[in-house]
């Protein structure tokens, strides 16, 4: 039995290192078989698709990027319901403002491309909609048609077909034909007469579009002498008109002391007088019979029988939104400077 027991021991140690060998050449052939990552040089590639498929089968990449475009989409959806809210809303406004219908008497001379251009910079900050009604004697000129195309405004160029020599006034034949083609149109806004030697405040044209028949407000003229600035225009307590501002050089009484660019009027006076109970349906136009200083008052006549149908802007008319001067002899030296010094 000792001799048995001898040998069995002397056996154990050589059996243990053939299992050891076997198990480990089979664990060994198993793993290289497996997954050897430098295999065909793929080595990110294989990494990569390894990584995939643990993720995949963890499932935390496909909700992160199931979160992440979820997120995107809404992101999306939400800015594209904005922009539309933004146009919707835009277009709300644009159809709640009064048309403005702005009427410019305009003619060839020194410095018309400079004014033209001027107030159209001006009308290109006013919030649409507005209509730019330009007028010229005889024909349409180059220079105006050419200044008008460039200017990014919605304008219509007319002509005025009077015989020139039988014009003792241009500016108010020039204005009839805009009134003529509002009323025969039926332009349904608020018209304004904006010469374009005159410089306006972009107040001046939010203002007015709170019109409801007539509005008017106080315009600061430049004397000749360019020492002092006289106001024409009215008086207000609040919205009302209570009296007019004067310069005390008119000779002969006349009804309403106001400029031709201090007032607005409701498009609808001159071609449905029956909203406004006009008493006569004579067509309402500026009358170049009438001495220069009287013109305005007249043709404010027909619009309109008292202060009671105006309204004053801005609140208690305290503040000026547009100026009259002449600015030709300004330019005149500005540029005469400049030649001299170079």
């Amino acid at each position: 039995m000792c001799f048995v027991l001898g040998v069995f021991i002397g056996l154990t140690p050589f059996v243990s290192l053939n299992l050891s060998a076997n198990v480990m050449s089979t664990h060994k052939a198993f793993s290289f078989e497996v997954f050897h990552p430098y295999e065909n040089g793929h080595l990110f590639d294989d990494v990569s698709r390894n990584m995939t498929s643990t993720s995949n089968s963890s499932g935390f990449l496909d909700n992160s990027t199931s979160r992440t475009n979820l997120i995107y989409s809404e992101l999306k959806a939400e800015t594209a319901i904005n922009a539309s809210d933004n146009q919707s809303l835009d277009q709300d406004l644009t159809l709640s403002r009064k048309l403005l219908i702005i009427v410019t008497p305009t003619e060839a001379r020194s410095f018309q491309a400079y004014y033209l251009n001027r107030l159209a910079h001006v009308l290109k900050l006013v919030p649409p909609p507005l209509l730019w009604i330009v007028v010229e004697m005889d024909s349409q000129s180059t220079e105006t048609a050419d200044i008008l195309r460039r200017t990014g405004v919605i304008y219509r160029h007319l002509v005025c077909k009077k015989n020139s020599t039988e014009v003792k006034d241009k500016s108010v034949n020039l204005r009839n034909v805009a009134l003529n083609h509002i009323e025969t149109h039926r332009l349904d806004g608020i018209v304004y007469f904006a010469d374009d030697s005159n410089i306006y405040s972009i107040d001046v044209f939010e203002q007015m579009r709170q019109i409801s028949q007539f509005g008017t407000w106080v315009v600061a003229r430049l004397a000749e002498n360019n020492r002092k600035v006289i106001l024409q225009g009215p008086i207000c307590n609040g919205s009302q008109v209570i009296g007019w501002h004067t310069d005390g050089t008119a000779k002969r009484f006349q009804r309403f002391y106001a400029e031709i660019s201090g007032f607005a009027f409701n498009s609808t006076v001159l071609w449905d007088p029956k909203r406004w109970n006009r008493p006569t349906l004579e067509p309402i136009r500026q009358l170049d019979i009438v001495k220069g200083g009287f013109q305005v008052s007249s043709f404010i006549e027909q619009v309109v029988e008292d202060e009671s149908q105006m309204e004053g802007f801005p609140t208690h008319c305290s503040r000026i939104m547009v100026w009259q001067f002449n600015t030709e002899p300004l330019v005149k030296s500005y540029w005469g400077t400049i030649t001299a010094s170079v």
